[in-house]
């Protein structure tokens, strides 16, 4: 669950930031509209917020150029409460309007919706043969049994089970669980999986050699 931020003001950025972080989320946080353009272009996010308030460029015009280039979730933080402005930024291609003040709950809430439904999702608890995942709580079960996981091991299992029969790749799934300023072994992504089999089931998550990794849907 990587998530690109774009907000310009340091405090509410630093806030939204940590509670994202705190939710399991790894975080790319850009303060100008030019370089989160730059940043979708070239890396794996899960979904964007924006804020349409920048210093560079007009907010519209940044959801747009993103639109065009991204078929991701994309939220909307701003404080024009004007009904055209939100029906001008819902037209343009967000998915959601945030008004600012928000309560960060619901912030959290509302990204949670907007990923189910661009997954074609209408629960928040995804189940898979005898695996089951509540992503509003941050819980995963095994065959009736709680499970603990890292930030990261239900990050990863998270997005493998969003995309179930699905080949992920290991640079794509490095990307979603790793920002830019974050050091990366080579092989991080084999030691969560590795941690994973043990907590989980062995077959659970399959290695597909030279391409990358799928869960299988079915396991029991």
């Amino acid at each position: 669950m990587r998530a690109l931020l774009l907000e310009d003001d340091p405090l509410l950025g630093d806030g939204i930031k940590t509670a994202l972080e705190r939710e399991g989320y790894t975080v790319d946080w850009f303060m100008l509209g030019r370089e989160a353009i730059i940043a979708v272009g070239n890396e794996t996010f899960s979904v964007i917020i924006l804020d349409l308030g920048l210093p560079d460029m007009d907010g519209m015009q940044v959801l747009q150029l993103l639109r065009q280039q991204s078929a991701l979730p994309i939220l909307i933080l701003t404080a024009r409460d004007a009904v055209e402005d939100r029906i001008g930024g819902l037209d343009a291609g967000a998915d959601d309007y945030v008004l600012k003040p928000f309560n960060l709950q619901e912030l959290l809430a509302r990204l949670r919706v907007v990923m189910r439904r661009a997954e074609g999702r209408a629960s928040q608890i995804i189940t898979l043969g005898a695996l089951s995942i509540d992503e509003a709580r941050h819980t995963v079960s095994w065959r009736g049994k709680d499970v603990k996981l890292s930030r990261r091991e239900y990050a990863l299992l998270l997005e493998l089970a969003r995309h179930p029969g699905r080949v992920l790749s290991r640079p794509r799934l490095e990307n979603l669980l790793y920002g830019w300023g974050d050091e990366v072994e080579s092989n991080a992504v084999e030691v969560h999986i590795h941690h994973l089999r043990k907590k989980l089931e062995k077959h659970l998550i399959i290695n597909v050699r030279g391409i990358g990794y799928r869960l299988d849907s079915q396991a029991q």
